[in-house]
């Protein structure tokens, strides 16, 4: 007879959380002459690396009594956070209040409230404009005696990804890392792992930045400069949150919508690894990285989620059309 304490498994949802496996990419690989990986984070229960930064902010307000039991969870985020909450939340009993931009997908709307969380539209303002939805869901976590998840200032997002993913990406290496390389939005991730990689290997990291974001220009001349706009959800921001400030990066690159809109077909023709849009350009980074570094060097990166979210865009040729976008690349030639 079997005992359960015998047996492989993972404890329900949390248990699922992390441990995403470390993925060879073939093709960045081969024509890189470096050895390219990605954590897979899709493999995460709610499809995304905001599981993790979900599960981080909760946990840490819960130990530190800022989240009674059954306690109110709310957060402004037009992104996974919000389903990573949405089944963190409902896993440890705790109600949530999502407020969301009312320019975002019926998809993403629905699968929150399919997830039992309440959820707040307001109009899509500027940051500066008090009725920004992260401003409204502060506000609300005031008037309803929440608890304010804020992951773009709370450091418990950076802490998560020092303590699991920078862990994880330096046991699943042997700590046989030259670089790491991700884009921004919170900066939870890149901060935490670029500290605990700075910490424990000789690995350097970098910045993959989007158009129309800040975060280049801060790292490379100390300004908020951005120029233009990007397509890629959830990544780009025009100030210095805690949590970015924490990184410890080597420098920055620039990446285009059309070096990712490129990169994301040419993966999931030649690969099989059909990745969202702030992975791919990830990977852009990646060979970026390799070129400067040389061949030879190992380099990580974050498949942060999968393309199903983004199939009306980023899949759909007439979308890409309308936007001027070339999905075709033989090589990597299109990566400047």
């Amino acid at each position: 007879h079997r005992t359960e304490d015998a047996m492989i498994v993972r404890d329900g949802l949390v248990g699922w959380l992390g441990k995403t496996p470390l993925v060879k990419l073939q093709s960045l690989s081969l024509l890189t002459g470096c050895t390219i990986l990605g954590k897979a984070e899709m493999a995460n229960p709610g499809g995304s690396i905001k599981d993790r930064t979900a599960f981080g902010l909760v946990e840490a307000a819960r130990r530190d009594k800022k989240l009674v039991e059954g306690g109110l969870v709310v957060e402004g985020t037009a992104g996974n956070t919000g389903i990573g909450l949405a089944l963190v939340t409902r896993a440890l009993g705790h109600p949530l209040l999502i407020v969301m931009p009312d320019n975002q997908s019926e998809e993403k709307i629905d699968t929150l409230r399919a997830l039992g969380a309440e959820v707040e539209l307001v109009p899509a303002l500027p940051f500066a404009n008090p009725g920004n939805y992260y401003h409204v869901a502060k506000r609300r976590a005031e008037e309803r005696a929440g608890f304010w998840a804020d992951q773009f200032e709370n450091p418990a997002n950076f802490e998560v990804h020092y303590r699991t993913t920078g862990k994880e990406i330096l046991e699943d290496t042997g700590g046989d890392v030259d670089g790491f390389v991700c884009s921004a939005g919170t900066g939870g991730s890149l901060g935490g792992i670029s500290k605990r990689l700075a910490e424990d290997s000789k690995a350097t990291s970098w910045l993959i930045d989007c158009e129309g974001s800040s975060l280049h220009s801060h790292v490379t001349k100390g300004t908020l400069d951005a120029e233009g706009s990007s397509v890629i959800e959830g990544i780009g921001i025009r100030r210095i949150t805690q949590n970015f400030a924490a990184a410890k990066l080597a420098g920055a690159f620039r990446g285009t919508d059309a070096e990712m809109i490129k990169m994301l077909h040419f993966l999931g023709k030649r690969d099989g690894i059909f990745l969202g849009g702030s992975a791919a350009l990830n990977c852009v980074g990646a060979v970026k990285l390799a070129r400067k570094l040389g061949p030879g060097k190992t380099i990580v990166t974050l498949l942060c989620d999968g393309a199903g979210r983004y199939q009306k865009r980023l899949l759909n040729p007439t979308w890409l059309a309308e936007k001027g976008f070339d999905p075709s690349a033989s090589d990597l030639s299109f990566v400047t």
